[in-house]
């Protein structure tokens, strides 16, 4: 049986209430290896209001729900039977299989949410000088002073307006010189 990613319709406004009933049947009905993960797609979003800086998460995907799960009449009826749910997207009618996700789609939607294992191969050392090449530091020499390999961020001092001006970068926006 293969894992596939899926997309549960949920009443608008419902899709965190629907994530924990889900999870809670998963547990309570021993369908752990079924049902793997249950996500809300929802990211960051910073406002500023009144001259003050508000960040908040908002659902990209509202009245929708992502399940990664193996498909069985089993786990089909748990998450159809759960509070809130309306629906699989891609299934015609009482019965039918659900359509998966395709891997590129799941990929594009974990990377969005930060939820994806991008692996950035470094080959970068400390005080190595590097070019920054992206973002609003573009085109500045700098030195490397730290690395953070679980963040993928990397400490650069660039020289600027004469000073050594730390900046945080992610590995994509420097090249070696």
């Amino acid at each position: 049986m293969e894992t596939n990613w899926y997309v549960i319709h949920t009443y608008s406004g419902y899709e965190n209430k629907v994530k924990m009933n889900l999870e809670k049947r998963v547990e309570t009905m021993g369908m752990e290896d079924k049902i793997f993960r249950v996500i809300v797609p929802e990211e960051e979003e910073t406002e500023i209001k009144d001259g003050k800086k508000k960040v908040s998460m908002k659902k990209f995907f509202p009245g929708y729900v992502l399940a990664e799960m193996i498909m069985t009449d089993d786990s089909w009826y748990v998450v159809r039977n759960t509070p809130g749910v309306t629906g699989f997207v891609g299934s015609s009618g009482q019965g039918t299989k659900p359509t998966p996700l395709l891997p590129h789609e799941v990929d594009a939607l974990l990377k969005r949410i930060g939820l994806a294992e991008t692996t950035v191969k470094v080959d970068f050392e400390l005080k190595e000088n590097v070019k920054v090449t992206d973002g609003p530091f573009a085109n500045f020499m700098g030195t490397i002073e730290h690395i953070d390999l679980d963040k993928q961020k990397i400490k650069v001092h660039v020289n600027m307006f004469g000073r050594e001006t730390p900046v945080e970068l992610d590995f994509s926006q420097i090249e070696k010189v």
